[in-house]
């Protein structure tokens, strides 16, 4: 048979003589048989071999055998296997037609011409080998959708590689890896062998040597080859290759390095194989640049909103202060989080805020206020002024943000505190074993209205102040006004060393998803 390929057929027929015959014409056209004599073999074989088609008597001892065609089409497994019938005594028209009513792909009668049987086993099989194709091809695009979704949904860098590789192996299914290098040096590695992915280490230098094996150039550019399983695990030893790999390198921007994808090539890949791959290494690609540049963006706005807080405080006699600031991960936009503290000779300053977002424009803006209130300051303002100064800074230049200010004059002769606040959340104040939180109130900077909120009151001796930005208790589904609980309930008994106690803070509410600034300051007993 020169058009269509060989394929593994079961013979089913209670008669040995016919079922000889049956399999020998297959086996001289190249197929592999394998026999049955009844219903029950029948089911058995097709669980013990990877069975191709079926050639089935419609007259068997233990059931019909349109009943048997109607069960194999039934199932999900084998609905698509082609069923051909054939019969000695079930001949008439009627026959014929309720056996490819109930599934049958073709329906031979005795006396049966070897050449008919043999292009009738090959038409079957043509169209049988088209429709795997063609559901194989199905399942691809929807698995590459799904997979396209999951990349472009990526937050970092572990976890695009991490959906690359369960997606690579979902549309080809055979073992992927994938290797990305982050802006950081340092190479990002997801292997799936049985559809759960895995990050494993990779070699120094691995994008070097998969550059050189590719033969890729600098240019944006996307390259598909096959490579033997031994230049695969020189590269990359720990790779589990039987045979040859279909390997895709792809770059969006010239200079950039490439992302590589690795597919284990089970036999010769076709063109809609190389296709897919060829498209998925773009659609990575595409997604890799994207998400270095706002790991870029991330990198410049917290070098930033870094540079712009203090390197360092004042210190006063007989107090303590601590500081704090947290961004939410190595993948978030910065916030515009931000704490100061100004000494005025008799009295200090200490002011935490948040400018509302999360952008390189938040980030900005932060810098602005905080350099707006330093100047204030040293104009010798008071806090009440000050906040209405900047809330005139905020209208005139930023009147489409916001921004939430607790600013604190402290007396360090007397512990005596001013606080005023415009919209932030209320210091905790910690004395003699317990804790509570001040009035808070105001309006937020960046409203048309000076609506700031006073507060006055002392820090004993012993005393802890500790202000906070509110990325550190916003948690998802559950109340602002539970977690301050919960945070007042922890801050006791206070830590005597305030770094600590600092520290102890943040570990309790572990991992946020937004920017937290924390300044606490303490008198000495």
């Amino acid at each position: 048979m020169t058009d269509v390929e060989h394929c593994t057929a079961l013979v089913v027929d209670d008669d040995n003589t016919k079922r000889y015959i049956i399999g020998s014409w297959l086996q001289r056209a190249g197929h592999t048989v394998v026999y049955a004599m009844n219903a029950a073999e029948t089911f058995q074989r097709l669980a013990e071999h990877d069975v191709n088609l079926v050639v089935l008597d419609v007259k068997l001892p233990d059931m019909s055998g349109v009943e048997v065609c109607a069960r194999i089409k039934a199932e999900p497994e084998t609905a698509s296997m082609p069923v051909i019938h054939i019969s000695a005594w079930a001949v008439d028209v009627t026959d014929r037609t309720h056996g490819l009513q109930r599934g049958a792909d073709a329906y031979l009668t005795d006396p049966i011409d070897p050449d008919e049987f043999i292009a009738t086993v090959e038409a079957v099989m043509r169209y049988y080998r088209a429709r795997v194709r063609a559901e194989r091809m199905a399942g691809q695009l929807s698995a590459f959708t799904r997979t396209s979704l999951a990349i472009n949904a990526a937050e970092t860098f572990e976890q695009l590689t991490t959906v690359a590789a369960r997606g690579a192996y979902d549309i080809f299914r055979e073992p992927a890896s994938v290797l990305v290098l982050a802006p950081d040096g340092r190479p990002r590695r997801a292997v799936s062998l049985n559809g759960e992915p895995e990050q494993r280490a990779s070699p120094p230098a691995v994008f070097d040597q998969l550059i050189g094996l590719m033969d890729l150039g600098d240019a944006p550019d996307t390259t598909v080859a096959l490579v033997s399983a031994r230049q695969w695990k020189s590269v990359l030893p720990d790779a589990v290759a039987h045979g040859d790999v279909a390997v895709v390198m792809s770059r969006s921007k010239r200079g950039r390095p490439p992302i590589c994808i690795g597919i284990e090539a089970r036999g010769e890949p076709d063109e809609v194989d190389l296709n897919i791959l060829r498209q998925l290494g773009q659609a990575m690609a595409l997604a890799m640049e994207a998400l270095r540049s706002f790991a870029e963006q991330h990198f410049i706005s917290l070098t930033l909103q870094r540079s712009l807080l203090p390197s360092e405080h004042p210190t006063a006699p007989g107090w303590t202060f601590s500081v704090r600031y947290e961004p939410a991960s190595d993948q978030a936009e910065v916030g515009g989080d931000f704490y100061e503290v100004i000494d005025r000779g008799d009295h200090m300053l200490v002011a935490i805020g948040d400018v509302q977002g999360h952008s390189l424009h938040a980030a900005t803006v932060m810098a602005e206020i905080r350099h707006a209130l330093r100047a204030f300051a040293e104009e010798g303002h008071d806090a009440v002024t000050i906040l209405k100064l900047l809330n005139g800074v905020m209208l005139r230049y930023h009147d489409d943000q916001t921004v939430t200010m607790c600013l604190m004059t402290l007396d360090v002769h007397t512990g005596a505190l001013q606080v005023a606040n415009a919209g932030h959340l209320p210091p905790l104040y910690l004395a003699d074993g317990e804790a509570r939180y001040g009035k808070g109130g105001g309006v937020l900077l960046g409203f048309p209205a000076d609506g700031v909120a006073i507060e006055e009151t002392e820090v004993p001796p012993g005393g802890t102040v500790v202000l906070i930005t509110d990325g550190l208790i916003e948690d998802r589904g559950i109340p602002l006004s539970t977690n301050l609980e919960r945070l007042r309930t922890i801050a006791t008994p206070v830590d005597d060393d305030l770094e600590r106690f600092s520290d102890r803070l943040l570990a309790e509410f572990g991992h946020r998803e937004d920017d937290v600034a924390l300044v606490a300051l303490r008198r000495a007993p």
